[in-house]
């Protein structure tokens, strides 16, 4: 890759610290508490259980930790954002990269998760625009992009990328991409989600996407966003160890590590080691564009 290592990958780590109960309608989503898909709501987990897993998590050689809360979106003021404020806080300081998706924000809170320490944001697209009203209802495609404005007014890394599998057509898959490029910057990260099909969710029923439309995908997105990274995400799990090293010579640079995401599984991290020294690939030192975040000050 020109503008990347062709050696490297970065290996984040997903963690949910507020899972199910959401409000919201996401076709594809086990924790929307419209759907019976025998995910139950559980409290914010403390500072102290997060900060353990992290800890692992950086021992184990992860160098971005991303949180995810089942919300509709953060509401500024309430207890439960400013314990995630000071959740930022502490795993900042562990020297990794902090990643968060919390749903919709304003500028003021997004202003205040950069304060705390935050250096990405996730906001996935999911689709196109068009193919988007089949898979969401409780908010429109509009909001997301106003939420990647507030992300990016702050200063926040934009990490922002698509699922595939959920019946949309390729064009709209290049829709998607083609609404990314226009990003200005670009996404500093692009996951690429192959659908999880969720018991009890709307798309239970939803075929595996085929190996060879996911490389496409990749090597797509690696030509029309070359600064970006491009992570395997959800879905790695049902790939076998050939079809992994495909997506990463097809240019994918980062991945999920570590044997869980939010509710759905992933490769154990021993495996995903040992594919990793096979394929002559070493995990990417910690590097964000936010060289001083404020609260290491």
């Amino acid at each position: 890759m020109k503008h990347w290592p062709s050696n490297e990958v970065q290996l984040c780590t997903l963690l949910s610290i507020k899972t199910g109960g959401c409000s919201e309608d996401c076709a594809y989503c086990a924790q929307s508490a419209r759907y019976e898909s025998g995910v139950q709501a559980e409290r914010l987990m403390s500072a102290d259980e997060v900060l353990e897993i992290a800890r692992q998590a950086k021992a184990g050689g992860s160098t971005r930790f991303c949180m995810g809360a089942a919300w509709k979106g953060v509401k500024e003021g309430t207890g439960g954002f400013e314990s995630v404020l000071g959740i930022v806080r502490e795993v900042s300081r562990l020297g990794m990269e902090v990643c968060v998706t919390l749903g919709q924000l304003t500028d003021k809170a997004a202003q205040q998760l950069r304060d705390a320490g935050v250096t990405a944001y996730n906001h996935n697209l999911d689709t196109s625009p068009e193919f988007y009203p089949q898979i969401i209802t409780t908010h429109t495609f509009e909001d997301r992009l106003e939420t990647i404005r507030a992300i990016q007014r702050a200063g926040i890394s934009l990490c922002c990328g698509g699922i595939i599998g959920m019946g949309e057509s390729v064009a709209d898959r290049l829709r998607m991409l083609e609404v990314l490029v226009g990003f200005d910057p670009p996404p500093e990260s692009v996951p690429i989600n192959c659908l999880m099909a969720m018991p009890g969710t709307p798309l239970e029923d939803q075929p595996p996407v085929d190996v060879f439309e996911l490389v496409r995908l990749i090597a797509t997105t690696r030509i029309v966003l070359p600064h970006s990274k491009v992570r395997l995400s959800a879905g790695r799990s049902r790939l076998s160890r050939e079809a992994q090293a495909l997506c990463f010579f097809a240019g994918a640079n980062s991945m999920f590590y570590g044997n869980k995401l939010l509710t759905a599984d992933n490769p154990e991290a021993t495996a995903d080691d040992k594919l990793l020294r096979d394929l002559g690939l070493i995990p990417q030192q910690p590097f964000t564009d936010i060289t001083n975040p404020r609260s290491a000050a």
